[in-house]
Formats: structure tokens, C-alpha cells, sequence
């Protein structure tokens, strides 16, 4: 899950490195604020797509949980049985 994370973070950093670039680039304003709006929305599809996965790393890690804290709930009521007896 970190390494996930690691890329979107990549992702973010390489579009505002390339935002920032084209601001200084040899081009026109309109030219410049089309690349900028192009990127942009590439971006935010990639972040889009691995946030779909970040949310059901989630919920696995949530279902998980809940199997883990139902097996405790079983032994702890195992061991009172067997000290009641």
C-alpha cells in the first residue's frame, strides 16, 4: 500500500515539476494554459485510478480486521467457558 501511495505522490510532484516548466517554456499564454489543462487532467485520471485501489486496499484491510476481532471475541469466550467450568 505504500508503494501506492509512493506513486501517487510521484505523479503529483512530476505534474506540478511539469506545470512549473511549461510556465517558463518559449510559448504562447494560450499555448502554455492548454498544456497546462491537458496535464492536469491527466493527472488527476491517474490519481483517480489508484485511489480506486487505495479504497479496496482499505476495505480488505477493514474485513481483515473484522475476522481478526471476531476469532478474539471467540477465544475470549472460549476461555470463560473453560474457567466457568
Amino acid at each position: 500500500m505504500e508503494a501506492k501511495g509512493n506513486f501517487v505522490w510521484f505523479v503529483a510532484g512530476a505534474a506540478i515539476g511539469a506545470t512549473i516548466a511549461l510556465l517558463y517554456a518559449p510559448q504562447s499564454g494560450r499555448d502554455t494554459r492548454r498544456v497546462i489543462k491537458k496535464k492536469s487532467r491527466e493527472a488527476r485520471e491517474a490519481i483517480s485510478e489508484h485511489g480506486g485501489d487505495l479504497w479496496e486496499k482499505g476495505r480488505e484491510l477493514y474485513e481483515k480486521g473484522l475476522r481478526v476481532a471476531d476469532d478474539a471475541a471467540e477465544m475470549i469466550e472460549r476461555g470463560r467457558r473453560l474457567v466457568e467450568g
